[in-house]
């Protein structure tokens, strides 16, 4: 099976099965969320077109659950481990890929109210802090649960191995709104001070020329 015919989700779906063994595609959104969602997002709704059709390709088997909720559970085989380490043997030399709504916002916010550009700032901003505080929150709890005999496959391990860029990627962001938030401020007092010294201003009367 010619590995131009996979795409990202679709090494996702096989990693994810590689590492966690047979899953439903509900396991599989349930693991996106809390670790790769923090830095690849696409539709969940992939996650469970995905898996049938690896199996299709014959990189995934699946089976169906007799009792109980009757879930699909879905198995990487060995070609389907064949084209996730010829994939993994080639890294990525792409650009990462940034489409970030605020910034987009914020490219156009000359457009908007005097103070749009402040607005969406101080959003950002709350959101950014928000995201900050939860991944160091994480990042504390995994350095306390780290020691000797702590299974390598579990997903709190591999999870910090890019734990760390998201924490450095949200303080970056912090800063960069901080920023803008203080710019606009700053924006808005100067012409506050303007439109205070306009109506001081002593008015001039007009002399009519005799």
């Amino acid at each position: 099976m010619s590995s131009d015919l996979l795409s990202p989700t679709s090494y996702l779906v096989l990693g994810l099965l590689a590492r966690e063994g047979p899953s439903s595609p509900y396991d599989l959104k349930q693991l996106v969320a809390s670790t790769v969602g923090h830095f690849w997002t696409f539709p969940h709704a992939l996650l469970y077109a995905e898996p049938p059709r690896l199996v299709k390709r014959g990189l995934a088997t699946e089976t169906q659950e007799e009792r109980g909720r009757r879930r699909r559970v879905f198995a990487i085989t060995e070609p389907g481990m064949d084209a996730l380490q010829a994939w993994l043997g080639q890294p990525s030399r792409q650009p990462t890929e940034l489409r970030d709504r605020g910034l987009l916002q914020l490219f156009f916010a000359d457009l908007g109210t005097s103070d749009a550009q402040h607005t969406i700032a101080r959003e950002q901003l709350e959101v950014h802090r928000a995201k900050l505080d939860g991944y160091e929150q994480d990042a504390g709890r995994e350095r306390r649960s780290s020691g000797p005999g702590v299974d390598s496959r579990t997903v709190e391990h591999w999870r910090s191995r890019t734990l760390t860029m998201g924490v450095l990627y949200e303080r970056a962001a912090v800063d960069f709104w901080e920023g803008v938030v203080a710019q606009a401020h700053s924006v808005e007092l100067a012409s506050g001070r303007l439109a205070e010294d306009e109506d001081r201003s002593p008015a001039v009367a007009f002399v009519e020329p005799s």
